[in-house]
Parts: C-alpha cells; structure tokens; sequence
C-alpha cells in the first residue's frame, strides 16, 4: 500500500463474486476486518460465515443493490462506520451482457451500462470523498481487457469497462496529493459462474489466481494490472492492429 501503511480494514463491494470471495479469503487468512456489500442476502451472510470461520478479525454485512444509486453514500458511510475507517476499498461486482440481444434492444444495453458503469462511478465518488477525507488508502476496481478495444462480439460490455478504466486514470491523478492509491485490475478470461457457459482454454484463469494479483497489486501500490500478466502483450498487439484489419475479425 501506499505510504508504507498496512492494511487491517477491508471494504468490498460484489462481495458473493468469485473474484471477490477469494480475494477476501485471502484477507480473512491474515486476520484482517471486513465488511461486505453485495446484492444477495443470504449468499452475502453465507460468505461472511465463511470468512469468520477462516480467521478474519472481523466481519460485517451491508445489503445493496449496485443499480439502486440513491443507497450509495448511505450503505458506504454505514460501511466505513462498522469498520472504524477503511484501508482497502475494493469494487468487484458486474454481470456479462448477451451482446446480441442488447444489440437489439437499447433498455438492456443501458441496464448493463448501469450495472458495469455507471454504479461503479457513483461509488467512487462518494469513496474518493471518504478516502480523501482521511488522506490515506487505497481504491481498487476490477475492470476487464475487454475495455482496451471494442472487439464486435462484446463492445457493449467493453465500452463500458473502457469508460471505468478512464475514470479511473483521472481519479488516480486527482488523488494522488490526497495520498490515495488507485488500482485498476483488468483480468482476461476468468472460470467463474458468470462464465460457466463459455468454452474454456488455456488463457483462463481461476479466481484464486486473479485475487492473489489483485491482493499483491494493491500491497505493491501497482497502477493498471493485467490479470494475469500475459494479458498485457495480448492487448498491446490487438490495440495495434489497424482498424481496416481489426473490423474484420470476428473476436
């Protein structure tokens, strides 16, 4: 972390993620306190039995629903109270559109955009402004690769993962003199539930890989992660290829 401060408080937000659960168990090994957002009640309460089982200091529970934007400050600062300050904030929840059907249709494109988006930049907001507040911490997001080129089998999904990896270049520069870290972790192909219905390859990674790179950025005060690290040259040669090329194929 930043500053040379060590981490013991732990907020997550899409805490029933398969992401998210193993990178808070990872955390509860160490002993540290949590609290957990996440949409499910009884899936959240089961992952936070889970943690205290597997020897966190602490944890506690909010219910929210990313989607209802008005809950936001209220849940967060309720967060923040229950765990006397916050260390970590991380964000990790999001869904995977049906590219065709929200080709189709503009009401689901914009669900999406608002689960994916535009929840994720009303939660920074009010968390900058907690993090600001106490001039210490740091801010993690889970994006995608997806967000560096708008492949046209999931530009609705990867435009607004782009749009949250922007922001979040700006909020790390405006943060900055606040001594606040922003990390910006952008995993390839994942083995999750989300993903259960997809053909798997050697590309993939479990979860537990991408929360242990996600543990070890943010102890480490890293920028923008590839997760895992090969990711990193895939993308550079896809954001290279020219567009009269890149539009004709079917990624």
């Amino acid at each position: 972390m930043q500053s040379g401060m060590k981490a013991q408080r732990i907020l997550i937000i899409g805490a029933t993620s398969a992401i998210a659960k193993a990178t808070a168990r990872l955390y509860a090994a160490r002993g540290l306190r949590l609290h957990l957002i996440a949409r499910n009640e009884v899936t959240l309460n089961a992952v936070a039995d889970d943690l205290r089982v597997r020897g966190a200091g602490s944890v506690s529970t909010s219910v929210l629903d990313v989607n209802d934007f008005d809950q936001h400050e209220a849940t967060l600062n309720n967060a923040v109270e229950k765990l006397g300050g916050v260390d970590v904030a991380l964000i990790c929840h999001g869904s995977l559109p049906d590219q065709l059907a929200s080709e189709k249709s503009f009401e689901l494109a914009r669900q999406e955009i608002n689960t994916n988006g535009l929840s994720v930049l009303s939660l920074l907001t009010v968390l900058s402004g907690i993090f600001t507040a106490q001039q210490h911490g740091t801010i993690a997001v889970v994006t995608s690769v997806a967000g560096d080129r708008g492949r046209q089998s999931n530009y609705v999904y990867g435009s607004v993962k782009a749009m949250v990896s922007t922001y979040l270049q700006g909020l790390r520069g405006r943060l900055l003199a606040d001594n606040v870290h922003v990390v910006d972790i952008r995993p390839g192909f994942v083995d999750s539930p989300m993903t259960a219905h997809l053909e798997k390859g050697p590309l993939w990674a479990s979860p537990e890989r991408i929360a242990a790179i996600i543990v070890r950025s943010i102890e480490r005060g890293r920028h923008t992660v590839y997760a895992p690290f090969f990711w990193r040259f895939i993308m550079f040669v896809v954001r290279s290829l020219p567009d009269f090329i890149f539009k004709r194929i079917k990624l």
